[in-house]
């Protein structure tokens, strides 16, 4: 059985795609550090750990697009790429689910 083919990315220039990359590093691991989805406090000390670092190359990957005079986000844009990244899903780990109902 084939997978459902993914729709394409949308045409990004090398420094949203690190921007996007970086992003969604960042996500994933503040999904992981979120006490609400969280199962143990290793695996969010580990995270955690690992957050200072991605956020540091976030940083470094919008530094990189200012300077090149990408001074502007296309949101529309990179929103898509997101969505074909899987980003809906990975970002839904860092809200509180909703309470459970009785």
């Amino acid at each position: 059985m084939l997978l459902p083919e993914l729709p394409p990315l949308p045409a990004l220039t090398r420094a949203e795609c690190e921007f996007i990359d970086r992003y969604l590093e960042v996500v994933d691991l503040v999904g992981r550090i979120n006490p609400a989805h969280g199962a143990d406090t290793y695996g969010a000390l580990r995270a955690a750990q690992a957050l200072a670092g991605k956020a540091a190359a976030l940083r470094d990957a919008l530094t990189v697009m200012h300077e090149r005079g990408e001074t502007r986000l296309h949101a529309a844009t990179l929103a898509r790429a997101l969505r074909v990244l899987d980003g809906e899903r990975r970002a839904s780990r860092v809200t509180v689910p909703p309470a459970a109902t009785s």
